[in-house]
Order: structure tokens, then C-alpha cells, then sequence
């Protein structure tokens, strides 16, 4: 199963990308899954259900469901409020009722992760959704691997073994241990972000970025390109949406589209390298609604969507371009696969013997000198680039060596480590 994760900006249109990609891959004859957040009843002309596992039917080859994050949260609460009936009754507390629960902030994440975990169960052969905006998006698809890091911390597999001495050390330790049905509950837990985070750094997963062309979204491509970098997210296309006609005589509107022409260039220079394509989608000059105007924007991969005065007409594209390529952008290897960065991204270069160092090579494309931060930490490294934070572990060779610098240089972090003679193998 292909995965397409498409974010961008609030306000770029990544509801409506999304929508025209899994339309574009049912298309072309596969079975497409469409999971948004927002409710998308005028965008697909239908209205659709809340149970990612029995999504609603669409159109040919095309099903949608909704996310609601508020049954989810209700329902979580429900749920564990009845595990935890015995000790909640202990205190003598007061149960809720489900019609007085009212979601919290921050369980639109939960619940996004949960449908996640659902839909990826399914037998689809390509899987979009619909994410939040770019910087809670990024947030979001690192949360799994932060959880489970927690959880390993603070309720670790092995303290299992003692569950039958559980009741000796609580009176040695004067405070009540935790129950069976903790642990239990722990690792379902673990069970599901490990599927949900095994989705998300899947090779065959991949992000699709959306952006209005202009001063605005500069800055949010920038950090989101070194986030996905960070997160080891790779972003497939960046889809320039909403391109105003060109060749107009109005001087306003002249002005406008050559604001989005100027920036267009700079995302050419700076996106369309390796795996990342660039797609340009036209202004329809409306808010699009239905499967006819969804299929507007299925573009062909050496074609444009411009407006002229007669309405939407195609041309060729900007010199470079590559649109949606097969229909949704999904260029695929001859096995089905989607082809990944060249090599190891973050390799660690053997330079023991000129100056006996292992550098560890970060790509951080975009990232400001200014806003780069790292520290060791036993075996892992607290990494923080801008408003982004990633504990990762150290692989095993730099685990027995001490840091000594670091630079960015080219968009590269490289961390430099020296072989510790107390716990390096000596030659001899």
C-alpha cells in the first residue's frame, strides 16, 4: 500500500489535493482511501462516515471517512474510566457520563493516529490523507516514536516479570504498585503507535506538500523541509496551488502573477532535486465542488492547469516541471515501490585514519546555524533544529565514542566523534 500525507500551509488547499489524488488513483484503477479530518461533503458531493475501517463508497474505486476526533476522545475516556472503575472507586469518585464529555485540545492528534492505525489495516492500494497544517503536521507524525520512547521509560516490559512480588514491594515501598491491566493497557498501546510509526517511515510513504505561491508560505516550506528532514520524512511533490493566469493585461492582476512567478522560481531552485517534483495547479477561479471539478485537477505530467478567459485550459508546464505524474504523482520503481533517497541519509563516514574521527552526516536542508541545537545523552542525541525536536540513539560504533564538534555546513549537519581508547576495540 502506497501512503500520500498531504499537509501545507492553513488555507493552502490540502483538503482539496488530496481529494483530487485519491480521485486520480481510483482513476487509473486502483483502490484508493481518502481520510480527512474536515468535512468534505461539498468538496466530494457526498457526505461521508466516521469509521476509517468501513469507509463510505465515493465514485469508482474511491471511498472517503471522516475523522471525528470528539467520538474518539469520549469513547478513549468511556473506556479507560471503566478500567480504572476499582481504584476510581477507592476515592469514592464520581463517574462521567459520555453525553458530559467534551473533547480536550490535543485529542485531534489521537484520534488521527488511531484512524491511521485502522486504515492501514484495510486492502487499499493507495492510501491519502488529509492532514492538519504544516507545522502540527510534522508534530504529529513524530508523536508515535516520542510515546513509545516514554512508555518504554516510565513502564518498561521487564518490570512484568515481578508482577507476583507486586504486592510485597508495595508494602516495602509504602505506595501501591501498578496493575496488570496498566501494563496491558501500555502495550496495546505500544502495539498500535509501532504499526502507525512502521506506516510512517515506510519507504512507500511519502508527503505531498501544498502551497500558495508567495512571501507567505516561504518561510513555512523552509522550516517544514528541514521538519520532514529531522523526522526522516520524504516529501514526494510540493504542489504550488491556485496559479493565477499569466499574460494578463490588468496591471493588479499582473503584478500578482508575477509575485507568484518570482517564487516560483526560487521553489524550482530549491525543491525539485533528487525525489521532490513540483506541481503547478491552476486557479479554477472557484472554490472547486464535485468530482468534475476534482478532475480538473488531475493533471498529466508534462501539463499545466492555467485559467485563461474562457476558464480553465492546459498548456505546457514551467520548464522543469513535473506535475502529477501518473495522475496522482506517485512515481513508482518497475517492483511498485516508491524510490527513496540515494544511499544511507544519515551515514556516519570513517575518517579514522587521516584524523581519527567517525563523522555522523545529518542532512538538514534548510536549516539556520542559529537555531541548531545538540547534546549527548548517554546513548542517544537530543537533537533541536528551529522548533523541532528528535531524540535519536546513537548507532552502536558512536556509542563508544565522545563527541568533540559539530558543523552545518551545505545543509548538512555533521557531527564529529572520537574513538574512546578505553571502550574501542584495539587493532593490536
Amino acid at each position: 500500500m502506497r501512503t500520500v500525507l498531504v499537509t501545507g500551509p492553513g488555507g493552502a488547499g490540502r483538503t482539496t489535493v488530496a481529494a483530487a489524488t485519491a480521485l486520480a488513483a481510483a482513476r487509473r484503477g486502483d483502490r484508493a482511501l481518502l481520510l480527512t479530518s474536515d468535512h468534505p461533503g461539498d468538496l466530494l458531493g457526498t457526505s461521508v462516515g466516521t469509521d476509517p475501517a468501513q469507509p463510505d463508497r465515493v465514485t469508482d474505486g474511491l471511498w472517503a471517512a471522516r475523522v471525528d476526533s470528539g467520538a474518539h476522545f469520549r469513547q478513549e475516556l468511556l473506556r479507560f474510566q471503566e478500567r480504572a472503575s476499582g481504584a476510581l472507586d477507592l476515592v469514592g469518585a464520581r463517574k462521567l457520563a459520555g453525553e458530559e464529555l467534551t473533547e480536550l485540545p490535543g485529542s485531534e492528534q489521537f484520534a488521527l493516529l488511531h484512524a491511521l492505525h485502522q486504515a492501514s489495516g484495510g486492502d487499499w492500494d493507495v492510501l491519502v490523507v488529509d492532514m492538519p497544517p504544516l507545522r502540527e503536521t510534522l508534530a504529529l507524525l513524530a508523536l508515535p516514536e516520542q510515546l513509545r520512547r516514554y512508555m518504554r521509560r516510565l513502564l518498561p516490559q521487564e518490570r512484568q516479570a515481578a508482577r507476583a512480588l507486586r504486592p510485597i514491594m508495595a508494602q516495602l515501598a509504602g505506595v501501591p504498585m501498578p496493575s496488570q491491566w496498566l501494563y496491558e493497557t501500555a502495550a496495546r498501546r505500544d502495539a498500535e503507535l509501532a504499526a502507525v510509526q512502521s506506516l510512517i517511515e515506510d519507504r512507500t510513504t511519502s508527503l505531498r506538500l501544498v502551497a500558495e505561491p508567495g512571501p507567505g508560505a516561504q518561510e513555512a516550506l523552509r522550516t517544514a523541509r528541514t521538519g520532514a528532514a529531522l523526522f526522516g520524512l520524504r516529501v514526494e511533490t510540493l504542489v504550488a496551488n491556485r496559479l493565477l493566469p499569466r499574460g494578463s493585461v490588468d496591471p493588479w492582476l499582473a503584478s500578482l502573477v508575477a509575485q507568484q512567478q518570482k517564487c516560483l522560481e526560487g521553489w524550482y531552485g530549491e525543491w525539485v532535486l533528487g525525489s521532490t517534483s513540483l506541481c503547478e495547479v491552476g486557479h479554477l477561479g472557484r472554490d472547486p465542488r464535485g468530482i468534475e471539478d476534482l478532475t480538473l485537477l488531475d493533471l498529466e505530467s508534462d501539463r499545466t492547469l492555467t485559467t485563461g478567459a474562457g476558464g480553465p485550459t492546459e498548456t505546457s508546464g514551467h520548464g522543469g516541471a513535473a506535475a502529477l505524474s501518473g495522475g496522482d504523482g506517485l512515481a513508482l520503481e518497475p517492483d511498485g515501490r516508491t524510490p527513496g533517497p540515494a544511499g544511507d541519509p544519515w551515514s556516519v563516514e570513517d575518517r579514522r585514519e587521516e584524523e581519527n574521527l567517525l563523522v555522523w552526516c545529518l542532512p538538514l536542508p534548510g536549516a539556520v546555524k542559529s537555531e541548531v541545537a545538540l547534546v549527548r545523552r548517554d546513548d542517544e542525541l537530543l537533537l533541536t533544529v528551529g522548533p523541532f525536536r528528535r531524540i535519536v540513539p546513537l548507532p552502536s560504533a558512536l556509542r563508544r565514542c565522545t563527541v568533540t564538534g559539530a558543523a552545518l555546513t551545505d545543509g548538512v549537519l555533521r557531527v564529529r566523534f572520537a574513538p574512546d581508547p578505553g571502550l574501542w576495540p584495539r587493532t593490536d
